[in-house]
């Protein structure tokens, strides 16, 4: 089993996987569409991943400002989340995902990666930052299941809370 990290943009979706260890994420592709409500190709794409990588569950970041209040994105986020969950019938975790687009920038100036090139990474880097992020809380607990940040259909807490 693992565990797929995605970051749900307006007109992209970065997608990572984690190891069959859950160990460490490495990111795996973006997914491209024409317009932020053209989904039905996305999350098909999402559900052959999931299938192709044997996912147990899926980590959706959850773009929260940075005074953890909840904007327009997150709705989106949260509406996205539903989807999927129907879609692929897989547990879909919320994760906090604030400064990992910064981050995921840092990493490729870092790594001398062109500014004119970054565009086309950035969104997998920062899916494989949310769900190390994820895979580094879960095996800092006892149990691998243990459900830091809210599912779908609850509501949203703060997962530095959990």
């Amino acid at each position: 089993m693992r565990i797929m990290g995605l970051d749900f943009g307006s007109k992209t979706v970065g997608v990572a996987m984690s190891d069959p260890l859950l160990l460490t994420a490495g990111s795996l592709e973006i997914i491209r569409r024409k317009s932020p409500d053209k989904l039905r190709r996305t999350l098909a794409r999402i559900e052959e991943l999931a299938a192709e990588y044997d996912v147990d569950r899926i980590v959706l970041g959850y773009p929260k400002n940075m005074n953890n209040t909840e904007g327009e994105r997150c709705q989106k986020t949260q509406e996205f989340c539903q989807m999927l969950e129907r879609r692929t019938g897989l547990e879909v975790i919320l994760w906090d995902e604030r400064l990992t687009t910064v981050a995921a920038q840092q990493i490729m100036k870092d790594s001398n990666v062109r500014l004119s090139e970054r565009g086309k990474f950035v969104d997998s880097i920062a899916a494989g930052l949310i769900l190390q992020g994820y895979l580094d809380f879960i095996n800092s607990k006892q149990d691998k299941l243990t459900k830091p940040a809210c599912v779908c259909d609850t509501t949203m807490e703060d997962s530095s809370d959990a």
